[in-house]
């Protein structure tokens, strides 16, 4: 505990504010699939596609927002973001609310609600780039490991409690005032920007901001590196399993299995993470990063097997915590192998593209999700199939895994020579 007292008062704001905003953004997210679809009444396949593209969009645009956070400082760009978040999430909300059906029936709901999403995916993109610039400027030397590990830890407990509320404004108030709560929250987070947070100085050694036409040769120079996208490309797989907890299986617990509660489960993840990750961690602290991956790949592939084989709400549960043991036996080794794939030189640029498989898997996972909830448990009688094609994807990524460590990673990368 006396080593907490080396972080200053702006590490703790910054991650306070995070803590808050993954509740509003899960709690939000819990429920997001299932509003579109039934009280906003686009049906589970546009619900899911666009529900997919808003995290899609939210999680690729960091590659860019990072300029704009260099050039204007963490303070404005979370202010920014707080105040998109309010006005975003509120006018999602507003489709579900009675005196907002004349605006949005005047726009028309698909149109209205993809541009709403793409409002607010934008100011999520504002987020990332300054919470964990304010973390690595604010963590002393010697105290960056725990830094990051306080980080990390408030963002998943944020994800596990988001949900929990949900449910009770969900159940009291109606879905579309989870939204709306959300929005309050976001508010309140602008307030606490204004007030509390303090611009972090730069460090003496730390790169000056770069410029848009930069950043966009950066991103040509690596998606040129067609040895680095085909991994991130393959990793998407995980991803596309991930979403699904969000984009397919609240419909298959609510109508399949008469399971009201879905956010409950939803949090059953990042519950298990918060628990688990670290002796996890350890436990494949020694494996290669590329078999510690494909391992976590295989066992998360599993946890769709079960709620197949045996189709009820507790194998959900326990299917959820298969999962995220898969998960933690896959994340921290997947940060470590981007930045071995990566130039020596080129390694912050590398390392912006870590949420790039994130962001495939929410669009193909948004668009399948919607796809697998029309036709297995809106159409057929044995919705539990649908989980068959989830895991497929899971165990096919292990063996594009296993195929490019044995016909990719293990020959010299031909700007950088032997790995």
């Amino acid at each position: 505990m006396i080593s907490f007292r080396g972080f200053s008062r702006s590490f703790w704001v910054a991650n306070t504010l995070e803590l808050f905003e993954r509740f509003a953004f899960y709690g939000s997210k819990a429920v997001l699939t299932i509003y579109l679809a039934e009280r906003v009444g686009l049906g589970p396949q546009a619900a899911g596609s666009l529900a997919g593209l808003f995290s899609g969009v939210l999680y690729f645009l960091p590659i860019l927002a990072g300029t704009v956070v260099d050039r204007y400082g963490f303070k404005r760009s979370l202010a920014a973001c707080f105040s998109i978040f309010c006005v975003g999430y509120f006018l999602i909300g507003l489709a579900g609310l009675n005196f907002g059906q004349a605006i949005v029936g005047s726009i028309g709901k698909g149109p209205y609600i993809f541009a709403v999403l793409m409002l607010t995916a934008v100011g999520g993109s504002l987020i990332k780039p300054s919470i964990v610039g304010t973390v690595a400027r604010t963590s002393p030397p010697d105290l960056k490991s725990m830094g990051y590990s306080i980080y990390y830890t408030l963002v998943n407990i944020g994800g596990a409690l988001g949900p929990i509320l949900a449910l009770g404004v969900r159940k009291n108030l109606g879905i579309e005032y989870v939204l709306v709560m959300s929005s309050i929250t976001s508010f309140f987070l602008l307030l606490g920007t204004l007030l509390f947070f303090r611009e972090p100085a730069r460090a003496p050694d730390e790169a000056p901001p770069t410029s848009f036409a930069k950043v966009l040769r950066d991103m040509v120079m690596v998606f040129g590196n067609l040895r680095f996208i085909g991994f991130l490309v393959i990793f998407s797989g995980f991803w596309i399993m991930f979403w699904q907890i969000f984009y397919s299986l609240p419909f298959y617990l609510t109508e399949s299995l008469k399971f009201e509660n879905f956010e409950l489960i939803e949090t059953v993840d990042a519950w298990t993470l918060i628990i688990l990750t670290v002796p996890v961690s350890m436990m494949v602290r020694r494996w290669r990063p590329i078999r510690a991956m494909t391992a976590g790949f295989a066992v998360a592939s599993c946890s769709w097997l079960l709620i197949a084989l045996v189709p009820r709400w507790e194998t959900v549960v326990a299917a959820m915590f298969v999962f995220a043991i898969g998960e933690g036996m896959q994340a921290p080794r997947f940060y470590e192998y981007v930045a071995d794939l990566a130039p020596r030189e080129q390694v912050g640029t590398f390392m912006g593209f870590a949420f790039l498989p994130v962001a495939i898997g929410s669009i193909v996972g948004g668009i399948l999700g919607g796809r697998l909830v029309q036709h297995y448990v809106k159409e057929s009688s044995h919705p539990e199939s649908m989980w068959w094609i989830v895991a497929g994807i899971g165990f096919a990524s292990a063996i594009l895994m296993v195929l490019y460590d044995l016909l990719v990673a293990s020959r010299p990368a031909p700007d950088r020579g032997a790995k």
